[in-house]
């Protein structure tokens, strides 16, 4: 019996969390168990085949099955985009090739936006702006 390789990465953008297995297979993507055609919009798909159309001959050898949850749409795809490039990564052989490639397009593709949300300030109902204070 030979060993299937498979990875499991994760990537993360604000809230959500993504969680992606990668194995050997035909190039089909799976998010949340849908296939990647059926869901979201034109540019939410593109986003999410950029890592993929980047590692081309490698992308039609494996299949990716995304676990995603927390946070809006945007955060989503962000964080399932990042999950993807780092377990195409981890799967090739000439990984500083494809991880110089990478770079060059985004950034983003391998290294995590650690922006969050600024919390809001002790009796006050914002993050940032003070109340105003008016003496007449």
């Amino acid at each position: 019996m030979t060993e299937q390789k498979s990875f499991v990465t994760s990537g993360k953008r604000k809230t959500s969390i993504a969680k992606a297995t990668l194995r050997p297979g035909k190039g089909i993507i799976r998010i949340n168990s849908q296939l990647l055609d059926t869901i979201g919009n034109d540019f939410t798909r593109m986003k999410l085949k950029e890592p993929m159309m980047l590692a081309e001959p490698l992308s039609n050898k494996v299949n990716i099955s995304i676990k995603v949850k927390g946070g809006g749409f945007q955060s989503q795809t962000e964080a399932s985009r990042l999950a993807i490039a780092k377990a195409l990564l981890n799967y090739s052989n000439n990984s500083m090739e494809l991880k110089k490639k990478f770079l060059d397009y985004d950034r983003h593709l391998l290294v995590a936006d650690v922006r969050r949300k600024e919390m809001c300030k002790p009796n006050d109902s914002k993050a940032r702006a003070k109340r105003q204070k008016s003496y007449r």
